[in-house]
Formats: structure tokens, sequence, C-alpha cells
């Protein structure tokens, strides 16, 4: 059966060989993988890849002697003799030659030539930060950012979470869709345990990634070679991963099993709760070698995030020095959150050839989410005594608001996404072509019962819109009550989608010039159906380019420039309107985007060094609007609205500790929009100077116990407005958002560092150290508590704060 099924995919397939099959994965010292590794035996060869990954096969019952060289390291000679058909596992770490090379240095430019920033997995393991992984390292990256810590999501040169491209192994992953708030979010989808490798690119990218645009995130997990298990431990949860390999080292197995309880986080807000908010997630990656030319690989992931809120209190205290003033609020009720997702993927890797090589993958996403609360506030806004020499010195003397609230919400959703894709990629010496077709088909159903019912000093308030006149209390006022806020729709849609892209990449020199020259096209067609109104369809089309030039200079240095007419074919969230309807008829936004790059890289202190520097435009037109509550993002589902974005985005990288690499960033943005020929004001992403630092470094006479500081500094963004208002009235910012965490460990054992213990000697790798986050314990807010003032008819808006100084423990176990 299982051939059959083969057959039908890729009717070329052949599976008997007499040989056997040598692969492996070529590191250094540093477990940094060696690209370019010399392969050769019985008068052929073979390379590694850009991951070190190499394969090839030999006769059985035939001793062959294989020899691995590359200019920068010491040649390692091997004999293989198989007495039948199997799979030989073999993965040498070389060692750097003694002599000196300085006129000889390799290095693979292919991806900064794209525009790739390559992530250091090692910096994902020691990064610091309540939401330590991919997402924790790339914050610090110029052009990125997010002002909730509490959150994975991120923005992107002025872009928002929804604008983002994430990949796990060519796979395009998803998020839950009503999630509001970075306590319910939980873990992200990527594993950090898991990964081999991490591409980032935060504009200008390739037609072979999709219809988005902001950015591309690249994640590959890793093909085990050897059998481990590695458990972390701290007081936020708990994590295990372990891997293998099974069959005769045919199939290649990784299961992470996640557990995360953000408690320490949410008993250091303002808001005193019942709360314990739990995260869980279970993801694996299998890959099965059916032959030297196929392989299977399924992608698995279930994740259930259970949000159970009860609100106690709230005491916020404001203002100036000259006018404090001060919030107090009493809650009654409870809101009970649950968003279950499940995503299954199988692939096929089918190399016809050294230069063709086929992918087939099949994907199916599941998200089922729960939204209900009933929670009742009442509120007093108070000014505080300033009179020092007062008994009542630093109390609320005066109640300026007196109020009720109550919040309802009934809110189900239910999403099947399931699609289907065929990849190619073929290389004709320095050419390279690339070409792909996907469909993909939505399913969502979403039931949405959400209402606000505000009361002052005994006086319904009523919706902004209402133009009924109301003259209480002089007056009796004898209409229904109302709702301030009611939104009830209920949504069946289905969404049909083709897309495809073809690319071509070519790499050539210009006299003794290096370049690279990328160019190619997607598009896509897509049919949004309404359960009960009229269907409507879309084509678009997005050309991209991409030139890149290393000059023949002295200085080492590479010039960039790509680009092209990127558009964003809505998803459901960006269908639905503030009133919960769906408006099937919403345009893909677009965007011509430019970029300009260089990078520099030096030598400072006789060590290396690398200095990234970024200019980029967008033209967006056919724009969504939306506003932001925490991660909430609702949308106009319009496209009345046009926008522009530009910035400079710098970073510079090396070894400002000998060993260890750390960076600096700096970003400039800005980003405007005219709603409706209204004129610009300020996008809701609108954060226009980013400081990022990631440092780390070792005491000198115990290089065993290390440090490790993340700190980030980004100016306010627009702070959003209350319910209905007018953006245009609206425009006043957050404050600044200001971040530092730092953490020490202690290496007991590593690859580089062995004991005589009998202990320590069961791990292959032991770490134990303590991370205190926000050291400064500085009160960011990420949105505002509207409160209305009956008296002056004045809204306040109270800052909702995010975390403060918190102190975790961290332990790391590998087997």
């Amino acid at each position: 059966m299982k051939k059959t099924l083969f057959l039908l995919l890729f009717p070329i397939l052949v599976f008997a060989q007499k040989t056997s099959t040598v692969k492996g994965k070529i590191v250094n010292k540093f477990n940094d993988p060696i690209e370019g590794v010399a392969i050769s035996y019985l008068n052929q060869g073979t390379t590694t890849d850009e991951y070190g990954n190499y394969s090839f096969e030999i006769p059985i019952r035939k001793t062959v002697e294989v020899t691995y060289s590359h200019v920068s390291y010491k040649t390692v000679v091997k004999r293989f003799t198989t007495r039948g058909k199997r799979t030989i596992n073999f993965s040498p770490t070389l060692t750097i030659k003694n002599e000196e090379l300085e006129e000889i240095i390799i290095k693979n430019r292919k991806k900064e030539a794209e525009g790739i920033t390559k992530i250091d997995t090692k910096k994902v393991a020691t990064v610091v930060g309540p939401n330590a992984g991919v997402e924790a390292v790339l914050m610090t990256l110029p052009g990125v950012s997010n002002n909730n810590e509490l959150s994975t999501q991120y923005n992107v040169r002025g872009g928002n979470f929804d604008e983002n491209l994430v990949y796990v192994n060519g796979i395009e992953v998803y998020r839950p869709f009503l999630i509001r708030s970075g306590q319910q979010e939980g873990l992200s989808f990527i594993n950090p345990h898991m990964i081999q490798n991490i591409d980032f690119s935060a504009g200008g990218f390739q037609a072979k990634y999709g219809d988005k645009l902001s950015s591309v995130l690249d994640i590959t997990y890793r093909k085990p070679t050897k059998s481990s298990t590695q458990i972390d431990l701290s007081f936020l949860g708990a994590s295990v991963t372990t891997e293998g390999l099974l069959f005769n080292d045919k199939l290649s197995t990784i299961l992470g099993v996640r557990y995360r309880d953000n408690s320490l986080f949410v008993n250091d807000k303002q808001t005193e709760v019942n709360f314990r908010p739990n995260f869980t997630d279970i993801q694996t990656f299998l890959s099965y070698k059916l032959s030297s030319k196929v392989d299977v690989n399924f992608l698995g992931n279930f994740s259930l995030n259970n949000y159970n809120y009860k609100p106690l209190s709230r005491r916020t205290r404001f203002g100036t020095i000259a006018n404090p003033l001060e919030l107090i609020v009493f809650y009654q009720g409870q809101e009970v959150d649950r968003f279950q997702t499940f995503f299954g993927a199988f692939s096929m890797d089918y190399r016809i050839n050294d230069n063709l090589e086929l992918t087939g993958i099949v994907s199916s996403f599941n998200t089922q989410e729960e939204e209900y609360f009933d929670i009742a506030a009442q509120y007093n806004l108070g000014q505080v005594n300033t009179n020092l020499g007062s008994e009542n010195f630093g109390e609320v003397e005066f109640s300026q608001g007196i109020g009720s609230q109550l919040n309802h919400a009934r809110n189900d959703l239910d999403a099947l996404i399931v699609n289907a894709q065929v990849k190619a990629t073929l290389k004709d010496g320095n050419n390279e072509w690339r070409a792909g077709i996907k469909y993909q088909k939505e399913n969502i159903r979403d039931r949405i019962r959400e209402w606000e019912v505000i009361d002052s000093v005994g006086f319904s308030v009523r919706p902004p819109h209402h133009n009924i006149g109301n003259d209480q209390p002089y007056t009796p006022f004898t209409g229904p009550i109302e709702p301030f806020q009611n939104v009830r729709a209920q949504n069946t849609v289905d969404i049909n989608r083709f897309s495809g892209f073809l690319q071509f990449s070519r790499k050539t020199t210009w006299g003794n010039h290096e370049i690279w020259f990328n160019a190619g096209v997607r598009s896509q067609y897509w049919n949004v159906s309404p359960v009960g109104a009229e269907s409507k369809s879309q084509l678009i089309f997005s050309p991209r380019a991409q030139f890149a030039i290393k000059p023949d200079w002295n200085d080492d240095m590479l010039f960039r420039i790509s680009g092209g007419y990127y558009s964003q074919p809505p998803f459901y969230r960006e269908l639905r309107g503030y009133n919960g309807q769906i408006s099937a008829d919403v345009k893909a936004q677009k965007s011509i985007h430019a970029v300009v790059g260089n990078d520099y890289s030096f030598t400072m202190w006789n060590r290396p060094f690398k200095l990234t520097t970024e200019l980029y435009y967008k033209d967006l037109s056919d724009v969504n609007a939306y506003s932001i509550d925490n991660v909430r993002i609702r949308y106009r589902a319009d496209n009345v609205t046009n926008a522009y974005a530009y910035g400079l985005d710098v970073r510079l990288n090396g070894e400002f500790v000998p060993g260890n690499d750390s960076w600096v960033s700096f970003g400039y943005l800005k980003t405007q929009e005219n709603i409706d020929n209204r004129g610009y004001i300020a996008r809701p992403t609108d954060q226009r100077i980013k400081l990022g630092v990631l440092f780390q470094d070792y005491v000198p006479n115990l290089p065993d116990l290390k440090a490790y500081l993340n700190l980030v500094y980004n100016t306010g963004v627009p702070g959003g407005a209350p319910a209905y208002a007018d953006v245009y009235s609206f425009q006043n910012r957050l404050e600044d958002y200001r971040r530092a965490d730092v953490g020490v460990s202690y290496v007991f054992v590593d690859n580089n560092k062995k004991t005589s213990n009998k202990f320590l000697n069961n791990f292959e790798e032991l770490t134990a150290g303590l991370e205190l986050f926000n050291i400064f314990d500085i009160r960011n807010s990420i949105t505002n508590t509207w409160v209305r003032d009956v008296y002056s008819k004045q809204q306040f808006a109270i800052p909702n704060y995010m975390t403060g100084r918190v102190l975790n423990f961290k332990l790391r176990m590998k087997f």
C-alpha cells in the first residue's frame, strides 16, 4: 500500500539498490555546521550543504576509503565496509588547521546576499526573558518590536502581528484567532529545544515565501544523529525533549513536551486575582529514510491553553506629581477561556538527482477556541491628597468619578485549514530555479456574543453614536437601556486559495566582483464564500527581485538591494469588521517595498565584527486599518486607507568579549496612515526609536560562570482610543518601553568540559542558573483602561502596567 501511494505521488521512484548509505553532519568544535566540506570516494565526490549535512552511496561488501577535506580544517580519512544494505551515520568534528590562514577566508555569502539574518541557535538557548526562545532573540534585532513581555508576537518595520510569515521545515504555521492578551497566549508554536537553524528576513524577501507584507521567520527542526534527552526546569514550567534513531537508523525522531505556568508574573501585576494560567504543548518531528533519494517526514503539534481568571481588586496610581489620581476597582465574576489547537503535516523529499529535488506537503490545522466571561467592576476615580502636613497624605480625599461596568462574552470559534503543495528545485551550475503550487481550504465557524454596559453614578452611559437626547438628571429619560458596546454575529465562511510561485537565482562574477541575482513572481487566486451571502473572488500578482554584489576590495563589504510589489490577501480576521460581520469583498493589502543594505565585516581588538545597515521604504495601498488592544487586532474590514513606512536599521555584532558573540542594534521607524482621505496620522505600530542589546560575558578566572544581558528600549506607540472613539481625536502615546533582563549560569558539564565526578559523568550537559527579569522594576504600560468622569464628561486613560521584577531559577540537564 505504501509503495502504491508513493508511485501515485512520484511515479519515477526506484527503491532497489545494492548499496549502503553514508550520511551525517559535519561540525567544528563549537558545534557549528561546516558548509563546503569536500567528500571524495571511489573517484566520486560530494559536499556538505549549508547545514553541514551530507549523504552518499557506497557498494556493499567492499571497503571504501572516504576523505573529508576543507581548506580551513584538518583532513579526516575514514574507511567503511558493509555486508548488507544499511545506513551508516558518521558525523566527524573537524579541527582547525594550526597554520595561519590569513589570506584564505571561506564564508557563505548566500544568506547575506538574500537579506537573511542567520541566528545562532545557542543564542536561543541562553537568551534571558519572560518568553525565552526564538522570539526573545528577535526582539533585540533592529526593526523588530513588541511592548508586551508576556507575548511572543512581534511587529516588524511598522507591520502588525498578522503580517509575519512563520515556517517550520518549510511548512507554514498558524496561531489562534481569539486571543486578546499576552496572558492568554502561552507558548509559542516554535519549540526552541528542537531547532537546528533559524533564518529571519525583515523585508524584501524572495518569491518562494508566502503572501505577507512584513517578515519571514524560517525555522528548521533537526534530524537527530544520536539518542539524547534534555530536561529543562524552572519556576515558570518544564520541558522534556527526547530524540534518537530507530529501525537501523532509518527513522530519526524528536519529541518535545512543554508546560508553562505564568503565575509568577501574574502575581506581580497591579490586579489582585485568583489566577493560575497553564499552557501545555506536545510536538514531534519524524523523518524516515525510504531510500537514498526519498525521505518522508511528519510534523505534529498539540497545544492547550487554559485561562481561568477571577479578578478581585485593582489599585493604580497615575497622573502628575501636582495632580495625582488613583483608580480603585472591585470585581465580581470570572473569565474562563480555552484555546485548543491541532496541527499535522506530512512531507516527502525526493532527490531525483544531484540537481533536481521535489517536495510534497500535506498539512492540516484545527483550532477550537472558547472565550467566556462575566465580569462586573465597581470603580472609584479619586484625587490623592498631596499635602505633606496632612494626616491623610497619600490617601484619596475626593471622588472624581464613581461608576460600574459589566462585561459579558460567549465567543466560540472553530477553524479548519487544510492545504497541499508541491515544490521543485532545479540547479544548473550557478543557476537555480524554484517553483511551487499550493491549494488551501479554510473553513471557519464563528459565534460572537459580546456586550458591555457602563453605569456612572446611577446613569447608564449610552453608545457614542446614539442620537437620542438625554438630559438626565434634569429631565427624565424613558428610552430603553442600551449596551455601550454590543457585538452579535454568527459567521460560517469557506475560503479556497490557489497560489504558486516561480523564481530564478544566479551567482556569477563581474570581473573579480561576486554577484548574486534573484527574481521571481507569486500569484494567488482566492474565493470567499460566507453562508447566506454572495461569494467574492480575487486575483493578485507579486513580482520580487534581489541583487547583491561583493566588490573585490580590501575591505570586506557586501551591498544589496531588494524589493517588489508585495500583496497580502485577507485572512478571516481581516474580513471581520468591528461589528463582527464578514465583508467578503475586502481586497488584498499591497505594498511597494524597497530595501537597500550593506554588510561590513572587519576586525577590531583582533576579533571579528560585522556592521549591518539597511534602509527601507514601504508605500502601502488598499490598507485594512485596525486598532490594537494588547495582542488583539480589530480590523475595519475595508480598504479605504493608504499608508507608508520608512526607516533605518543598524546592527553591530561581534566578539565584544573573546569567544562570545553579542550585538547592539538601533532602529528608526516612521509609519503613518491616511484613513478615507482625512489626513495622515500615526499608525498603531509607529514606534520611532528602537535600541536592543544582547550581551554575554564570563568571569575570566572562572569561565564556566557565564552572564547574559538582554536590554530593550522602545519609544512609545499610540495608546489607542476608547471603544467607538475617533482615532483622529486620540493620538496620545504610551510611555517609552524600557526593560533589562539579566541571567547568570554555571556550567557543571558540557561538550567542552568533562569531569571525574561519578555523579556528573551521568550527564552530557548540566547547567544551573538564576534569571532576574526587569532588574530595574520599571513599570511599562501596554494599553489603557478608559474611565469616564460624569462631572467633567472627561475620559481618563489609566495605564495597564506589565510585569515588575521577578526572580527565576533554571536547571538544564542533558543525558
